[in-house]
């Protein structure tokens, strides 16, 4: 279970930050902030993949931090981590592009599948992504364009 890739840990409380860190330390390259200013700066300074993100903290709220990251790198992956784990918050965090929800007290298991599978996704897109690059760059593609096919 080698992740490759950047975490951004933020949440105000020591505790569960800490405690993030840890779980995912040996598998990911951690950044942590304490609040959303922080976050938002590392954001502009390191390549991050991935975000865990509280929503409750001082400052900037999660879903502002959320909307940040949504404008200026949409290709930032963001699971929201909280203690308000209600559901008009997971469909707010969802409407903005969180990819995932999680409530807590949180389930190191259910931390490390949800992580591995964004990773496993980022993975994919950029096999295909490659794949489609060449393809574009195959000698004769032209001879494979979409055609019309004409029904009737």
């Amino acid at each position: 279970m080698a992740f490759k890739g950047s975490i951004l840990i933020v949440d105000d409380e020591l505790g569960p930050r800490e405690a993030l860190r840890m779980i995912l330390k040996p598998i990911c390259k951690l950044h942590t902030a304490a609040n959303g200013d922080e976050a938002l700066d590392c954001i502009r300074r390191e390549k991050i993949d991935l975000v865990t993100l509280d929503l409750k903290m001082p400052g900037l709220s999660g879903f502002d931090v959320l909307k940040e990251i949504k404008k200026f790198k949409k290709n930032i992956d963001v699971i929201i981590i909280t203690g308000l784990g209600t559901l008009p918050n997971a469909k707010e965090a969802i409407h903005y592009g969180a990819g995932d929800f999680i409530s807590k007290p949180f389930n190191v298991a259910d931390i490390i599948a949800i992580v591995s599978k964004v990773f496993e996704r980022r993975d994919y897109t950029a096999k295909i992504s490659n794949l489609i690059q060449q393809i574009k760059e195959l000698p004769g593609k032209e001879e494979f364009r979409e055609e019309k096919v004409k029904f009737g």
